[in-house]
């Protein structure tokens, strides 16, 4: 990940450890996935203790969440990023640094 910003220059890491909080924001994605794919799998297919559908369930959500987490990972950097700048559609137009 760059260190500043190639158009106008912000800075990305804000202070010491300030990505940690991205942890919490992944988190909140990977939850709101994992209610969809139950919805969905229960919509579609049924959910039931008596056949062991949520165990399938389970194996196919944890594999899901294991091979979308490196966009989670990113995606919930810029969300966490967006808490604390903003943009500004003046910067757009600034030449290439």
């Amino acid at each position: 990940m760059h260190e500043h910003c190639p158009v106008c220059g912000q800075k990305y890491e804000l202070e010491t450890g300030f990505w940690f909080g991205t942890g919490y924001v992944s988190y909140a994605l990977g939850v709101a996935f994992s209610v969809a794919t139950i919805i969905a799998y229960w919509v579609f297919f049924g959910l039931s203790w008596e056949d062991n559908s949520v165990f399938i369930w389970l194996g196919i959500n944890g594999v899901l969440l294991v091979l979308l987490q490196p966009w989670l990972m990113r995606i919930s950097r810029v969300i966490y990023l967006y808490f604390f700048v903003y943009y500004d559609e003046s910067t757009a137009e600034l030449p290439d640094k």
